[in-house]
């Protein structure tokens, strides 16, 4: 049964190595009565821990769960649901305290996401057919313009055009503007986003333009974790057709959808511990979408603050590849993932020029390894929130 979104959120909780003794009795009902089904107990919020796991008190134990997605009160109750290794509880009385307007927004666009590739998929067609033509000039400028915002392989091969791609991702565009001497003109010029509403603005123009978006599917939800997303092909009645007014229908559905798809991420933004970016890469005869997550962890006594980078890739050379590299002072740990046992062998015949870059760099590399299989795609910390109000 699904729930309403009016509902209150729940949390699943496990628990910390301080209180793991104390848990294994309190799950079972042994040593705490107050951890029963139904029962309802005091809790506060104690702060995040490493792993981006909200630290609860509650009762007498200490335990860790996944972000409910609402901004929590300094002192709230919970209704245990369910008990065992990882109980279920649900949080009452908190949804006065959510951030209402970002709630609204998430929920008015989850529905509407997609990925990028649909997207890519017509523009890439429209860019190689004549049907071009046909489009008023205000549509293939605004076309055009997107076009160019998608950055090339060969800038994403340096730090510096990495960057300046994860600046023009559309992430950052409201941010940017409001910066002092921030102008709308220039600085979402090359932005994906800004070239988005430019083009949705110049199709809402189309007299005609019916909307197709009602037997659109929801798609997956960008906090499910990284995944290479491959190319996709145009259906046989759009790749056979010649009608520049047969694809304006879809074309406008996968801008709302890329659109919603990036504003999603915007939104989440404020509620998880790393940036999730997508980057929109113009290849070999298409586009393809590099994934990335960048997540930056405080240091203690014992270890001093590192930085997590994980990408995802789909290639039409290699098939899908995943890698992760975590930065700790000038010592490199990379690891690398592909789903081809061919692109496994493709990749580590490149692992010399990789250790002579990193020599020259003066990074030591702790670690290179790559993996034939895909790793298990872990959700963020607030896919307990999107899980709960879908």
């Amino acid at each position: 049964m699904t729930r309403s979104l009016a509902e209150e959120p729940r949390v699943i909780i496990q628990p910390t190595s301080v209180a793991a003794l104390t848990w294994l009795g309190a799950a079972a009902g042994a040593s705490a009565e107050g951890w029963r089904m139904g029962n309802v107990l005091s809790a506060r919020p104690l702060g995040f821990n490493d792993q981006g796991l909200l630290v609860l008190q509650i009762g007498a134990l200490t335990v860790e769960a996944e972000a409910p997605g609402t901004q929590l009160p300094s002192q709230f109750q919970v209704r245990v649901l369910s008990l065992g290794p990882q109980p279920l509880l649900e949080i009452i009385g908190a949804q006065a305290a959510a951030d209402t307007s970002v709630n609204q927004a998430m929920r008015e666009r989850l529905p509407q996401q997609n990925g990028y590739a649909p997207l890519l998929a017509t523009v890439s067609a429209l860019a190689q057919w004549p049907v071009l033509r046909q489009l008023p000039t205000y549509v293939r400028n605004a076309l055009a313009l997107l076009e160019h915002s998608m950055s090339t392989t060969d800038e994403l091969a340096t730090g510096d055009g990495l960057r300046r791609a994860i600046e023009r991702s559309g992430l950052f565009l409201e941010s940017q503007l409001v910066q002092p001497g921030g102008d709308e003109a220039s600085t979402g010029q090359g932005d994906w986003k800004g070239a988005l509403l430019r083009l949705l603005d110049a199709l809402n123009n189309q007299p005609a333009l019916r909307d197709d978006s009602a037997g659109s599917v929801a798609p997956p939800l960008q906090s499910r974790g990284m995944t290479p997303q491959g190319r996709l092909t145009l259906p046989p009645e759009l790749a056979d057709n010649s009608e520049a007014a047969s694809f304006l229908p879809r074309l406008r559905t996968d801008v709302q959808a890329a659109l919603a798809r990036l504003e999603v991420a915007q939104l989440e933004a404020s509620k998880v511990p790393a940036w999730m970016i997508e980057i929109p890469v113009q290849g070999e005869q298409g586009a393809d979408v590099l994934q990335i997550r960048l997540e930056q962890h405080d240091g203690d006594s014992e270890q001093r603050q590192h930085w997590t980078l994980g990408f995802a890739l789909d290639l039409p050379s290699l098939g899908p590849v995943q890698g992760e590299l975590v930065l700790r002072g000038l010592h490199l740990s990379v690891r690398l993932w592909a789903l081809l046992r061919e692109s496994t062998a493709r990749l580590e015949q490149q692992f010399d020029n990789l250790r002579a870059a990193l020599a020259v760099s003066g990074l030591s590399l702790d670690q290179l390894s790559c993996q034939t299989g895909l790793p298990q795609a872990e959700a963020s910390r607030s896919a307990v929130f999107l899980k709960a109000t879908a």
